[in-house]
Order: C-alpha cells, then sequence, then structure tokens
C-alpha cells in the first residue's frame, strides 16, 4: 500500500490524515489553510501522496468526524503505525488513548500511572508531539490546578477549549481564569454570556 494522505471535513474545520500499510502516520488538526494541513501531514508521512481513502481509513475519518460533532464515539479500533514513536510517548498514549469523550485526565496522572509523578513535564512534552490527535485525546490532558494546560495545535489553548466544550468535558477548579466554558455542561462549542 501506498502511504496516502487526505482532508476531510469537521466541526472544527479541514481534518487531515495520512496512513501506510500498518494504519494511520498522523492525524492533523486544521490549519490556516488546507496546503498548510497537507505541509503538515507530509512532515508526520514523507513522500504522501493525496489519494482516496481506503475503506478502514474512511471509518476512521467517519469517526472523528462524529466525535468533533458532539457525538460519543469510540476511536480504539483505529489502527496507528507508531513505528517511530519513541518509547515513552507510546507508554503515554496508551493511557491517553483510555480517556473517554467528557473526561479528562492531568499529567500527574499520567505521570503516576508511568511510575513517577516527576514524570510530569516529560508527559506534557510527549503529548506536545502527539502524531494521532484525535485518535490519541491529546486535548483530554489537563494541568492539575485545574487549567487546561497548553496545546500545540493550530490556535493553541482556544482549540483545545473548544474539543473540550464538544464534548462537554469539565476540569476540577471551577475558578480556573483560562477555563470558563467548561463548567457549564449545557454548553457545545461557544460560552453563553451571564446576565448581570
Amino acid at each position: 500500500m501506498k502511504t496516502g494522505l487526505a482532508l476531510f471535513d469537521t466541526a472544527i474545520g479541514r481534518c487531515g490524515v495520512a496512513w501506510g500499510a500498518r494504519g494511520l502516520l498522523g492525524v492533523q488538526l486544521p490549519e490556516q489553510s488546507d496546503e498548510a494541513t497537507r505541509a503538515r501531514l507530509r512532515k508526520k508521512a514523507p513522500g504522501a501522496q493525496e489519494t482516496p481513502l481506503p475503506a478502514d481509513i474512511a471509518r476512521a475519518c467517519t469517526a472523528m468526524t462524529a466525535l468533533l460533532g458532539s457525538n460519543v464515539t469510540d476511536l480504539s479500533f483505529v489502527a496507528l503505525d507508531m513505528t517511530h514513536v519513541p518509547d515513552f510517548n507510546r507508554g503515554v498514549y496508551d493511557i491517553a488513548r483510555e480517556i473517554e469523550p467528557g473526561k479528562t485526565m492531568t499529567y500527574g496522572d499520567i505521570a503516576i500511572r508511568l511510575g513517577d509523578k516527576l514524570l510530569s513535564q516529560a508527559v506534557g512534552k510527549a503529548l506536545g508531539q502527539n502524531p494521532f490527535p484525535i485518535v490519541i485525546p491529546c486535548h483530554r490532558v489537563v494541568a492539575a490546578n485545574g487549567k487546561t494546560g497548553g496545546f500545540s495545535a493550530n490556535g493553541g489553548v482556544t482549540t483545545k477549549f473548544r474539543m473540550l466544550a464538544i464534548e462537554r468535558a469539565k476540569i476540577a477548579a471551577q475558578q480556573s481564569s483560562d477555563a470558563p466554558t467548561l463548567f457549564e455542561p449545557e454548553l457545545s462549542v461557544a460560552p453563553r454570556r451571564r446576565r448581570t
């Protein structure tokens, strides 16, 4: 099977996937343009050519689109080619992939599961290198202080907020100044104004 890539429409914009014989080589959240999205995918899958989606990849894209459209969807069936992913990152991604839509886990929680709370910063770095956002839901990993933590995708934390809001996620500290949209379950994507 040749290495392929394709873009697909979602509620947050045009995402992209690259794939090979062993599964997805990369998932790309929307960039500022389709060409920028393609360029980021080609870094994850050098030599990939735009081509029609094989059935298994089309099924994965349909599931990602459903998830980003507020439908609770299980992505555990999506095959990922982690040949070039470091072992530590694989461990982080395995744990992150267990986080259900609408739920969150802290960097420290993942570090503890890996055996040492002091690995929290390394966990954050691994998530920043995640080649499979959406499928490996790095947006569901937050800081222990109730704040969202960073997000390396285009749009940064705003994109992370949007994805968490679509899933109706909550994080622990209601006093968090950077997460006002995550504490009202009826919110979908945009925060509502409060009447005074």
